[in-house]
């Protein structure tokens, strides 16, 4: 009785696929998605230029725009980071002791990602300006 549910859903799954065939590719995005997405860029190309006009080089420009936008993106990686490490430890970990030692881990190494994505733009903004007139 079970080789023959499965065997029907298989062939229900089989015959309820449908196919998808490839397109001409200019149609796919509209005018509007086009122009958001060139306006993206543009704002983003203004954003290095600035950050390369604040540095007076086009390295450092470069560098502080990356760690830029590495600060802001690691906010909520980490943030994800600790809760899977506050998981592993508060409630996995109650039933099965050696993974307790592991979500410890995360939050820990998490943290200190965070910590060192946040200072590091403060750090080379320092360095760079400070230092180097």
């Amino acid at each position: 009785m079970k080789k023959i549910a499965i065997s029907l859903l298989i062939l229900c799954g089989i015959f309820s696929t449908s196919f998808v065939y490839a397109s001409n590719t200019s149609n796919v995005l509209d005018n509007e998605m086009t122009s958001q997405l060139v306006e993206i860029k543009e704002k983003s190309k203004k954003e290095l230029e600035d950050y390369q006009e604040a540095y007076g080089n086009e390295a450092y420009g470069f560098t502080a725009y990356m760690l830029a936008k590495i600060r802001i993106y690691s906010i909520p990686l980490c943030f994800i980071g600790i809760a899977v490490g506050a998981i592993w430890q508060y409630v996995i970990g109650i039933r099965k002791l050696d993974v307790h030692d592991r979500g410890l881990f995360l939050i820990v190494s998490f943290v200190t990602i965070f910590v060192i994505c946040q200072v590091l733009p403060l750090i080379f903004a320092i360095v760079v300006k400070g230092w180097r007139g």
